[in-house]
């Protein structure tokens, strides 16, 4: 039997990445609605770690690594989600408001980072091409 060509296998692959990424997220969001207690709760748990796993698989993508790291989506990622940290810490209570914050602020630090690299990179390469 001869094998599948390799972009059906490479469209395959690439379906059940992106459907598990937004099946943990709909695991993590909905979860509330359907269960309760103890159940609730593994299956939100579960569904952060499948989304996130599956979304660090997706980033690794050329296409999405390309785009992530243009100067416009880093500075969209900054303020934005700085934005939203700021809002959910100043309205939300207690340890949700925090943890909310914190993870917003995380991600708009890691797109200030990126922002950071690639000032520095340009910089870096015509000093090279001087000397």
């Amino acid at each position: 039997m001869k094998s599948q060509p390799a972009p059906v296998r490479s469209f395959v692959a690439d379906l059940l990445l992106w459907s598990s990424f937004v099946g943990g997220l709909a695991a993590s969001t909905a979860s509330g609605a359907v269960l309760d207690g103890t159940a609730k709760n593994l299956a939100t748990y579960t569904g952060i770690a499948v989304s996130m796993l599956a979304g660090s698989r997706i980033a690794k993508k050329p296409r999405i690594k390309a785009f992530l790291s243009k100067s416009s989506t880093l500075w969209f990622l900054f303020v934005f989600n700085g934005a939203v940290a700021a809002f959910c810490y100043l309205t939300m209570d207690g340890v949700k408001g925090i943890a909310t914050a914190a993870g917003m602020g995380l991600v708009s630090l890691g797109a200030a980072g990126g922002l950071l690299a690639n000032h520095r990179r340009p910089t870096a390469a015509v000093g090279r091409h001087r000397a």
